[in-house]
């Protein structure tokens, strides 16, 4: 990891040549392109700059990533695939700190440094998915940050202790508590929301639920998270991750849903499932619901698909959802960047002065066209260190 004073001649966004100046781990200034590279500056070599891509949902403690191949076993569902990940995990050394590091290694090479984790509780593995985590994240000293979700994938009420567990990660540290389909896995969702919710505010943490009870079973269960959000003051606190039951009502109840959430600051994540509707984005948009994308689990003992690209899934996502005007497709990559940062704990994650030095380099006009083509990240960025940087013979030319 390259310690960096700047990038000379990129071009944010697809705008004009810009020379942008470091001041530790922050951006100090942005000022027209004036042709002066050091050893401490990397040349763009007028290549589109975008800030770095936000994995607002992964789950990198559970990868067979870097192991042989793993055939794909078990039975179809989240029920039948929590069985088979309980039955073979331990023997694929998961948790672990080098599987973890070798998920993470997956994320940088494809222009993520900043991503918001699920890390399994439960108990079988305790907390040690989450030290795991943190000791393979630690080896990027500072350079790659992950806001964890403590997640119970095998329910929470139906495996006494696991609440305990959730309580004891959440004093540790970790930023949210997670929830998993309170109605068809612990079939008790009033029991299984209080409880995290009351986790949520001893501890003054966020909460970031699966929810993939499709339809009315999953609208009540979000009512239900609505009305506790509200009632405990936890607005701007609260995510539900996938949400497939939003994309589901009919459009009527789907908009007073929405305004609800955008009132209390609930966000929705997705990782643009293939077959099935995408949440709608002008109708998230315009309810002031913000969205996140995230890459969900990479080669792992629920699918053996994946390698880390989260502007992959944006452009997933943007196809599935029949965008292709420049105003939409230039939104996909806005969430996909600049407007997760709340996801990541950030206030501000672009290309200006006081943001996180966190930058991608990509051979593309502008970001349009790195959605549609997805080309390889030259070069990534972060808190001012060179991570990644592809040899300039495999890097062809550029726009410019």
């Amino acid at each position: 990891m390259r310690g960096l004073a700047g990038i000379a001649n990129v071009r944010p966004w697809g705008g004009p040549a810009v020379d942008i100046a470091f001041d530790g781990d922050r951006i100090a200034s942005v000022a027209p392109a004036a042709g002066r590279v050091g050893p401490d500056v990397l040349d763009g070599r007028g290549l589109l700059a975008l800030p770095t891509i936000v994995n607002a949902h992964a789950h990198i403690d559970k990868s067979w990533l870097g192991l042989p191949w793993q055939r794909y076993g078990g039975e179809p569902g989240t029920e039948g695939r929590i069985r088979h990940e309980r039955a073979r995990r331990d023997e694929l050394g998961i948790p672990s700190v080098e599987r973890t590091a070798a998920v993470l290694d997956a994320h940088v090479r494809h222009g993520t440094t900043a991503l918001r984790t699920h890390v399994d509780v439960d108990l079988g593995v305790g907390l040690r998915g989450i030290e795991a985590v943190r000791e393979a994240v630690a080896a990027y000293e500072g350079a790659v940050e992950a806001t964890i979700v403590a997640f119970p994938q095998d329910g929470v009420l139906r495996r006494p202790g696991v609440l305990e567990l959730l309580e004891q990660a959440a004093a540790a540290g970790a930023d949210h508590v997670g929830g998993l389909d309170p109605a068809s896995i612990d079939r008790d969702p009033v029991g299984q929301l209080d409880g995290l919710f009351a986790v949520a505010e001893r501890h003054d943490v966020g909460i970031d639920i699966h929810l993939h009870d499709p339809a009315e079973l999953g609208a009540f269960q979000l009512e239900l998270i609505v009305e506790r959000t509200e009632r405990l003051g936890l607005s701007g606190r609260v995510n539900i991750a996938h949400g497939f039951a939003i994309a589901q009502l009919p459009q009527p109840r789907r908009r007073d849903l929405l305004q609800t959430m955008g009132e209390l600051g609930i966000s929705c994540t997705s990782v643009a499932p293939l077959r099935l509707p995408q949440l709608p984005l002008a109708e998230l948009d315009a309810a002031g619901v913000r969205l996140g994308l995230g890459t969900d689990g990479i080669r792992d003992l629920w699918s053996p698909y994946g390698d880390g690209d989260t502007l992959a899934i944006a452009r997933q996502f943007a196809r599935a959802s029949s965008i292709v005007h420049d105003e939409e497709l230039l939104r996909v990559v806005e969430i996909a960047t600049r407007d997760a940062a709340g996801f990541v704990g950030r206030e501000t994650h672009d290309l200006v002065p006081g943001a996180r030095a966190d930058a991608v380099l990509l051979d593309a006009e502008h970001a349009m066209d790195a959605l549609v083509r997805t080309p390889p990240r030259l070069a990534v960025v972060g808190g001012a260190r060179l991570l990644h940087e592809q040899p300039r013979s495999d890097q062809g030319g550029h726009h410019g």
